[in-house]
């Protein structure tokens, strides 16, 4: 799954990213389903997972246990 995100455009990214942030304002002001709030989470969990910042935490984890 990482491989087809890793795949997409930053042009997708971006706009994947500003409907995010409209999903998020619309179900605030009640405009929108909590179900549209919950993938709002979803795609923005993954975006961070995403980020060199987080890949390297996890990749430091794997090494460290790989060490024992």
């Amino acid at each position: 799954m990482k491989d087809f995100f890793h795949e997409l455009s930053e042009g997708v990214k971006h706009t994947m990213d500003a409907l995010s942030v409209v999903t998020v304002v619309g179900t605030l002001m009640n405009l929108l389903p909590s179900v549209a709030a919950i993938l709002t989470i979803v795609w923005t969990g993954i975006r961070i997972y995403e980020t060199e910042t987080i890949q390297g935490l996890f990749n430091r984890k794997n090494k460290n246990a790989s060490d024992e």
